[in-house]
């Protein structure tokens, strides 16, 4: 039961892209702050640590293509991310099923549905890990 504990407080879920990171990059946009690459994708990089929070919680992008990068700056907790089920207009199913110490994952989706849609930490809802990304509309 203990062992079911500490996994449970300890550990999230993987995703698409991998490589370290502490903290945001010091030359990138702010946390939150919705960009538009080259490419015409929006970019949103989120970060996580030890305290059981996503910084920012909340953020707010256009309907089309996402890129969105998750950064664990804690040093001992791994985390996850996904959209909760049920919780958005749509399912968006790509997630970052586990997300160590000093690593940062990024996953692409295409939203089409203006609307709220909640993202959690599934392994830290109990201790209410989770935010809103919003579609204007």
């Amino acid at each position: 039961m203990a062992a079911l504990a500490v996994v449970l407080l300890a550990g999230c879920g993987g995703g698409e892209t991998a490589g370290p990171a502490a903290a945001a990059p010091s030359s990138g946009p702010a946390l939150g702050t919705v960009t538009t690459a080259p490419d015409g994708v929006q970019e949103v990089t989120l970060r996580t640590q030890d305290d059981y929070v996503f910084t920012p919680d909340a953020f707010t992008v256009a309907p089309g293509p996402v890129r969105l990068t998750v950064l664990n700056a804690a040093e001992q907790l791994t985390h996850n991310f996904r959209f909760t089920p049920g919780a958005g207009p749509e399912p968006i199913d790509p997630e970052i099923p586990l997300l160590t110490p000093g690593e940062s994952r990024t996953i692409e989706f295409t939203v089409t549905t203006p609307g709220e849609y909640g993202f959690e930490c599934s392994f830290h809802t109990q201790l209410e890990q989770y935010g809103t990304m919003t579609v204007s509309g």
